[in-house]
């Protein structure tokens, strides 16, 4: 599945006109609204939620589906990463994040989408929210084979945990 290309401008629905742009290449451009347009896309946290000791990694199934992933949501509007990470940790898990690292970010084209993936250390008792089907700390060994094969959230934390990302 390819990402759509934007054929019209977001602020006045002009179509919208192929035009080089200096260092940049061939951008959208609005001949209304006379400016280049470049592309939309969504911004999403994952996070590799620890534990204090930093010797296990919660991991959980969403949805109905039967794999193991990490901790995942969107940036909203006008929100840093950094609190996007600690309000989907207190929100889908009710832990409070202590320390918090951003380890790396790769664009995921099915979905349009930036992820950033950031490790958080965090705090308390998990209490799932309605949006999580079942959770478990897991050691890191234990994480490694439990988290979804061919996904993402399985590049994010191996690569956190070997130092070498497949991306």
């Amino acid at each position: 599945m390819s990402t759509p290309e934007m054929t019209h401008c977001m602020f006045c629905g002009s179509e919208l006109l192929h035009r080089y742009l200096k260092d940049e290449g061939i951008v959208p451009y609005c001949p209304v609204c006379e400016e280049h347009r470049f592309p939309v896309f969504n911004t999403a946290i994952s996070t590799i939620v620890m534990n204090e000791d930093q010797d296990h990694i919660l991991l959980i199934q969403q949805y109905g589906r039967p794999s193991y992933i990490l901790v995942a949501g969107y940036v909203n509007r006008g929100e840093d990463a950094e609190h996007a990470v600690r309000r989907e940790v207190n929100e889908e898990m009710h832990l409070e994040v202590q320390k918090l690292k951003f380890n790396r970010s790769h664009y995921f084209k099915p979905s349009n989408t930036l992820m950033l993936n950031f490790t958080a250390i965090v705090k308390g008792k998990p209490e799932p929210n309605w949006e999580v089907d079942k959770w478990k700390w897991f050691t890191v060994d234990e994480a490694r084979e439990a988290i979804r094969p061919n996904s993402l959230a399985k590049d994010f934390l191996i690569g956190y945990l070997d130092g070498t990302y497949p991306f």
